[in-house]
């Protein structure tokens, strides 16, 4: 079996956004739930497993229909797409949170203001 360097890649940048997930899950951070931790695992995981058996993706597309292998061009699509979904949800839940900090600091200081 030989190994492209876009398997190397993919399974080393899913191991890190497994890795982030699973440390901010442990840490507790608010933006990280159970929830959003599996579905982490599962995307990365599932990156991972068709990097490794590529393969796996050549009897898929038969089962649907498909023709052709084009495993390492949906492979990375697929993978920039869920990078961006998760930096996009990961920054969108910052910015709730401090808006929501900001809301009751203002509001706090209303009401000593009064």
């Amino acid at each position: 079996m030989i190994i492209h360097l876009y398997q190397v890649i993919i399974l080393a940048i899913s191991f890190v956004m497994i890795y982030q997930g699973i440390r901010r899950f442990l840490e507790g951070k608010s933006s990280q739930t159970f929830y959003k931790l599996a579905i982490r695992i599962i995307v990365w995981g599932s990156m991972s497993f068709i990097a490794i058996f590529p393969n796996f993706t050549i009897t898929l597309a038969n089962i649907v229909g498909l023709q052709g292998n084009m495993t390492a061009v949906v492979l990375s699509g697929f993978l920039l797409t869920f990078f961006m979904i998760f930096k996009l949800l990961s920054a969108i839940e910052r910015l709730e949170q401090d808006i929501s900090e900001l809301t009751r600091k203002e509001s706090l200081k209303e009401i000593k203001d009064k």
